[in-house]
């Protein structure tokens, strides 16, 4: 069946390009994950933060290559895009930004996120989510961006603030964590928001 409504990212726009690689904050860069990533990978999911708010389940470092070059090919089926937040040219990764639950057709797809302790407090991961968006919204054609946190998870809320993203309300008991249900924030950027200006560095 023919949708009388045009795909609003036609398939295809995502994947004909390589993915793209980003200055950051504080001189660093998002940039894909790679092979080499795999122990950063594997130590975040032993991170008791990391665990408790994105829930990665703890991979081996073999665990950790494998769900890496799982990424590469949801590039390629245009089904998810991630970035490690990493200091430039063999620099480690310190972070995950990535934009995932995509609807091409529909012009919508979720943002996540998350930093290693060495760059947690340093508002790192707001630029990321910032130039991040714009890729998103203003290269790729996305029309909404949504972002979701615990409420129990302040940091989080102020990185979606601090990227511009409007708090649109509450989801109750959206998301079940280790310690039970947690009510959820939603916040949303919308394609012709105004931009906050990036962090210089």
């Amino acid at each position: 069946m023919t949708s009388p409504i045009p795909p609003v990212v036609p398939a295809g726009r995502m994947s004909r390009d390589a993915q793209p690689v980003f200055p950051a904050a504080g001189g660093r860069q998002l940039r894909p994950w790679r092979a080499a990533d795999a122990a950063a990978l594997a130590e975040a999911t032993r991170d008791p933060e990391i665990q408790q708010w994105n829930r990665p389940g703890q991979l081996t470092p073999d665990e950790a290559r494998a769900r890496i070059a799982s990424w590469r090919e949801r590039w390629a089926s245009e089904r998810s895009a991630l970035w490690a937040l990493a200091d430039p040219g063999e620099g480690p990764a310190l972070g995950l930004i990535g934009v995932a639950d995509f609807d091409l057709a529909g012009g919508s797809a979720e943002l996540l996120y998350w930093l290693l302790p060495a760059a947690r407090g340093t508002g790192a991961m707001a630029d990321a989510v910032l130039r991040v968006s714009r890729w998103a919204l203003d290269d790729l054609g996305l029309h909404r961006l949504r972002l979701t946190h615990s409420v129990a998870n302040p940091a989080s809320c102020r990185v979606a603030a601090k990227a511009g993203f409007t708090l649109e309300g509450t989801m109750r008991s959206a998301l079940l964590h280790a310690d039970g249900w947690h009510d959820e924030h939603l916040h949303a950027r919308i394609r012709g928001d105004a931009w906050p200006a990036p962090a210089t560095g």
